[in-house]
């Protein structure tokens, strides 16, 4: 374990110390697999908050700490006689091998990278045989991540909207039934609506070849930054946001939407 030269199998030897029952952590040893799970899912989000942002320097140990998730849960499932993490190693590099027949196989490796994404939807189906189509898409996804892998998948089959002005269409034919349905309906129904309303948005996204939770992540981003600027101003003038009012801080959103114009 001190040996820092030692790699992945030094990790694995930690994981298993601190789950030891005896002389173990106590919160690393009440772990399941349904408590670290949400925890998994962070982790990834902070890798790509990371990217993201550039932080370079950050990523090392972002990337270290969803590595340590995997072998979290494979420990867990060594202890219950399931698999190892060897296991989980040897499957990940078996698909890798299998899936990139242009690379480990005699296939032409002469493809764009197009084709070459049809060709593995094409071995993960076969993979699949006779599942239905929309099986194995994960419900722990982001649901925006989500719904665009069902709408692909549906896609496939030729379950899709040939074109985006289609797809806009939809779009404005839900924005009319929300509407409808806030002043008419219960606080579900229009929960209902409001959810079709976001799965349109999320095929628009697909039809445009747009990553509908990195554009929102973008927009979470640019509306932190301008608050930011507003919050600044304010306190130039003496003044916080609660002292303020809505008239003055949209004045302050539109100089702050005007500089990051000029910034390009």
């Amino acid at each position: 374990m001190r040996n820092e030269a030692a790699g992945i199998e030094r990790l694995v030897e930690i994981m298993a110390r601190l789950r030891d029952p005896e002389g173990g952590c106590p919160w690393d040893l009440e772990q399941t697999f349904a408590t670290i799970a949400p925890y998994t899912v962070e982790e990834a989000h902070e890798v790509a908050d990371a990217i993201q942002r550039e932080a370079w320097d950050e990523l090392p140990g972002e990337l270290g700490d969803l590595l340590f998730q995997s072998v979290f849960h494979a420990r867990m499932a060594e202890e219950a006689g399931m698999f190892a993490f060897a296991d989980v190693v040897r499957a990940i590099s078996d698909k890798m091998i299998a899936r990139h027949p242009h690379v480990f196989g005699s296939e032409s490796n002469q493809k764009s990278a197009e084709q070459q994404t049809k060709d593995w939807e094409t071995l993960k189906s076969a993979e699949r045989g006779k599942a239905r189509v929309l099986d194995g898409v994960a419900l722990g996804l982001p649901a925006l991540t989500r719904a665009v892998k069902l709408q692909k998948r549906a896609a496939r089959v030729g379950f899709d909207w040939p074109t985006t002005g289609e797809v806009l269409e939809k779009l404005r034919e839900e924005v009319a039934e929300l509407v409808e349905a806030r002043d008419r309906l219960t606080a579900t129904q229009v929960e209902e609506e409001f959810g079709d309303l976001l799965f349109v948005m999320a095929n628009l996204a697909r039809h445009m070849g747009v990553d509908p939770e990195g554009a929102l992540r973008g927009a979470n981003a640019k509306f932190t930054r301008r608050f930011g600027k507003i919050e600044d101003w304010l306190a130039e003038a003496g003044k916080t946001p609660a002292e303020s009012d809505l008239a003055e801080m949209d004045g302050l959103w539109n100089r702050a939407r005007a500089e990051d114009k000029l910034r390009g």
